[in-house]
């Protein structure tokens, strides 16, 4: 009965078990239930388990007490934990396997910035190679209209001549080569440089404007409102101004009718997008009806002069009318790329524009101005000629992208580079007739109209 009652692990010493307590647990019967008196002795995690685990030696009788004590767990790493010394207390329980958290992946290298603002990226050196392919492709194609035609003049006569009329020595041609060179072919050049440089500067600052990759001059009535000024000069006879009657009558024509676009199209001190391209497409409308009625009540001289006059064409270039567009051109041509930054802000759209400092409602009458200047000065001394300023902005977009720093210089000189070649092919395809230069550049021009209309409509998915 005493042994029973130390069995129960009262008032016994966890650290110093008595000697008779060690005898009772080594020479238990090893069929003893668990569930008698020593029911302590199963749970490690009771105070008479630990008693229990720690009384039993470490020597061959261990087998009998290995019986009654339940096993133990693996501890980390699968291995078993040896049994405790008779000084150890209750063994921690073995927690579960701790695994070290993921290292956490490399952060990505940083990649280089792009640029293109410092000049010494690959960006930053395409618009200077375009510039200079396209300065060393008009001047070689200029050379060769003025010596190529009916009188054909070698190309190094032409700088001969060129170099002597500008004192750096070269060699005069004959009479007839002289007269030729200087009185038709160069006039005309010079005139089709100045007019294609006109028309796609404007078109890419309409486009800018606009906010529609479709515009260009005609959209608001530009063209066909010159154009009733030439027609009306015609028409009627007028001769007040002489030799430039007609192209003073083009260009207030021209301004007159921006003017009134612009004036008819502006509601609450602002002007929409929308409503000034349907005030421009109304406005054409009239600007026919009037060219149709002038017509109607010229007689036949006059008729075919307006005919071949609205098929555009520049047969009839001559000094006086390139001193008389040059003005126009160059002052145009100077003041657009001072506005390539405030386009490029615009094309963010309008309310974020005006967030950045942007007076928009300024820019926008501005440009407007600077577009009339441009187009009706073209249209004074050239006639109707259509599709440059939709073609060439949309082909330096696609060389060099949209920023306006390049697109408005660039959509000059390539303006005038297509300009000066059309007149080339013109004069030369069907020789000795000469084909209308508007004619030419429709023929042309219309099928690129397409393909650019499904390939806009094709990117936003179709109209809205």
């Amino acid at each position: 009965m005493a042994l029973h009652d130390r069995s129960d692990g009262a008032g016994s010493l966890p650290g110093h078990p008595p000697q008779t307590e060690r005898t009772a647990t080594t020479t238990a019967p090893a069929d003893r239930p668990t569930g008698s008196d020593g029911a302590g002795c199963v749970s490690g995690r009771s105070p008479q388990g630990a008693e229990c685990t720690a009384a039993a030696p470490s020597d061959a009788s261990s087998h009998s007490a290995s019986e009654e004590t339940p096993r133990r767990a693996p501890g980390p790493g699968g291995t078993t934990p040896a049994d405790p010394t008779p000084a150890e207390t209750t063994p921690a329980d073995p927690g579960p396997a701790e695994t070290a958290p993921p290292a956490p992946p490399a952060p990505p290298k940083p990649k280089p910035r792009n640029r293109n603002r410092s000049g010494s990226g690959s960006g930053s050196r395409r618009p200077a190679l375009l510039t200079t392919a396209l300065v060393a492709a008009l001047a070689v194609l200029a050379l060769v209209s003025a010596g190529t035609g009916a009188y054909d003049i070698p190309l190094g006569d032409v700088l001969a001549s060129v170099q002597h009329h500008l004192g750096l020595g070269g060699a005069p041609l004959d009479r007839v080569g002289e007269s030729v060179l200087w009185n038709v072919r160069l006039p005309r050049v010079v005139l089709a440089l100045l007019v294609g440089a006109s028309l796609g500067c404007a078109g890419a600052l309409m486009q800018g404007v606009f906010g529609n990759p479709l515009a260009e001059p005609g959209v608001i009535g530009i063209s066909a409102g010159a154009a009733v000024g030439a027609v009306a000069a015609i028409g009627l006879g007028l001769s007040f101004f002489g030799n430039w009657t007609i192209t003073v009558c083009a260009f207030v024509a021209g301004l007159i009718t921006v003017s009134s676009v612009y004036l008819l199209s502006r509601n609450g001190g602002k002007t929409e997008v929308v409503t000034l391209i349907l005030t421009g497409i109304a406005v054409n409308a009239f600007a026919g009806a009037l060219i149709g009625l002038f017509v109607f009540f010229a007689d036949s001289g006059q008729v075919n002069q307006i005919t071949f006059w609205q098929l555009g064409s520049l047969a009839q270039a001559t000094w006086p009318k390139v001193l008389a567009v040059l003005p126009c051109a160059l002052a145009g041509l100077l003041v657009a790329p001072f506005h390539s930054r405030r386009l490029d802000l615009l094309a963010l759209g309008e309310r974020p524009a005006r967030h950045l400092g942007i007076d928009v409602e300024r820019l926008r009458i501005a440009l407007i101005l600077v577009v009339a200047l441009l187009t009706a000065a073209a249209v004074a001394v050239a006639g109707v000629i259509t599709f440059i300023g939709l073609l060439v902005p949309h082909l330096l977009r696609m060389a060099n992208g949209p920023g306006h720093r390049f697109l408005i210089p660039g959509s000059a000189l390539a303006g005038a580079l297509v300009l000066v070649a059309g007149d080339l092919a013109a004069r030369t395809l069907a020789q000795p007739a000469e084909l209308p230069l508007g004619v030419l550049t429709a023929l042309l021009g219309s099928p690129f109209f397409f393909w650019l209309l499904r390939r806009t409509r094709r990117k936003q998915g179709g109209w809205a």
